[in-house]
């Protein structure tokens, strides 16, 4: 039996509310069996010294999706060295899950890069591809894209990292047991 699964990717520094909400309504929108919240190292172009490790991010997560029987944590992008493409990433899954129907899902700012990305002929081989839409961007791509529409919840990591510098609360942006976890270590501050 072929399982769907989605797949939410992302520096998750920290996993916020909106990224629940998103894998939530992915899921439920494309009758998919689990969503895996699969972390990334921090991207060459962002300033490392600034966010957290591997290690406090992947049990940040794990606190995030706490209690949900259909999210899941895939930790294979923090497991590999050297610069990580989606395309190898979704191989070693491939292999490792011979029977999952992947659904790689992306905010619509990043469906426009998508005909950049990596051997995107061959990934769109391996991968469904699912745009969720964001404020200011639209949709529109000539590549094969399911398009699902999910409220329009206008939160960021980078959003909550300063407010949590200046002072200010983040009540209502993250799960409660994160938002304790960040209290607790001191992150972001």
């Amino acid at each position: 039996m072929v399982k769907k699964v989605g797949i939410l990717g992302g520096t998750f520094d920290p996993p916020h509310l909106g990224h629940l909400l998103i894998a939530n309504d992915v899921k439920h929108v494309l009758s998919l069996d689990e969503v895996w919240f699969m972390p990334n190292h921090i991207p060459p172009h962002k300033q490392s010294d600034s966010f957290t490790s591997s290690d406090v991010r992947l049990e940040m997560i794990k606190r995030a999706i706490e209690g949900q029987p259909y999210f899941q944590v895939q930790a294979i992008e923090l497991e590999r060295e050297g610069p990580s493409y989606t395309y190898d990433t979704i191989l070693m899954l491939k292999e490792s899950y011979p029977t999952v129907d992947f659904h790689f899902i992306i905010g619509a700012d990043m469906v426009e890069y998508l005909p950049k990305w990596h051997k995107i002929e061959e990934l769109l081989k391996l991968v469904k591809f699912v745009g969720v839409k964001r404020p200011g961007y639209s949709i529109t791509t000539s590549l094969p894209v399911i398009e699902v529409e999910t409220p329009q919840f206008e939160v960021s990591s980078t959003l909550i990292r300063q407010r949590i510098k200046e002072g200010r609360s983040t009540h209502y942006l993250v799960p409660e047991n994160v938002r304790r976890m960040i209290e607790e270590k001191k992150l972001y501050e």
